[in-house]
């Protein structure tokens, strides 16, 4: 019997693979779900798509699986990152989790000069972004980068990237010129007192930085993020 567990599994997925899940996996799928011996699941990765697996053995600790059949291979993802300042751990929570759904495949954390809030659990993040990625159906899991400063972030940017930046000072958008490459694109949210004037300097400096404005009214930093993954996934996707 089918069932609507999908997981990821970040070790290789091949036809007839006996292994087991991990501890928090297993208790999922056995306490949550109630998934009994002979079901199926779905397990996937980036590298090797996403495949059926039935369950052979529930009554250990760790679940042991098969996989049967291979149902979906791997597909081209938009390069979309976000760099977003460090904010309070509810907000930031939902920010990593929308966004996840709605398609970045690269989350870079950054200490901005007003950042309040000056680290994160990146292993809670991962986990975040996990299930979002196993609840909306995608194959890969977005990448975490550890925590740098906004400054150090734009000296390592990639030459051939795009940056767009939400500004609440700019009144106008550059959503036109945004094309489908392999070259990151990648949005830029400052933090909730907005960047300073020395960042906006720097930011209005750098060659690959364009000034984007999201509202009428003034957003939220994790309203801001999704809103503007929102906009350039669609561009990016469907235009």
């Amino acid at each position: 019997m089918a069932s609507k567990a999908r997981l990821f599994y970040s070790n290789e997925l091949k036809n007839g693979l006996i292994s087991k899940l991990s501890i928090n996996q297993s208790h999922y799928i056995k306490n949550v779900m109630r998934i009994k011996k002979g079901d199926t699941i779905s397990l996937f990765n980036s590298h090797n798509g996403e495949w059926e697996a039935s369950i052979i053995d529930n009554l250990s600790d760790l679940v042991v699986f098969k996989v049967e059949k291979f149902s979906r291979p791997v597909k081209e993802e938009t390069n979309l990152w976000l760099a977003f300042s460090l904010i309070k751990k509810i907000p930031q929570d939902i920010m990593l989790q929308k966004t996840t759904e709605i398609g970045i495949k690269k989350f870079i954390p950054l200490l901005c000069e007003r950042s309040v809030v000056r680290d994160i659990n990146i292993e809670r993040a991962k986990k975040i972004v996990t299930e979002a990625s196993e609840q909306s159906n995608r194959i890969s899991v977005p990448e975490f980068s550890k925590i740098q400063k906004l400054e150090n972030f734009l000296k390592t940017f990639p030459k051939d990237g795009k940056l767009f930046f939400c500004d609440i000072n700019y009144n106008s958008n550059n959503f036109e010129n945004i094309k489908l490459n392999k070259t990151p694109t990648c949005i830029l949210v400052g933090p909730e007192g907005d960047f300073s004037e020395n960042e906006r300097q720097i930011l209005n400096k750098h060659k690959n930085t364009t000034p984007l404005s999201l509202a009428k009214n003034i957003l939220r930093s994790e309203t801001a993020a999704i809103v503007a993954t929102t906009i350039l996934s669609f561009h990016l996707n469907f235009k």
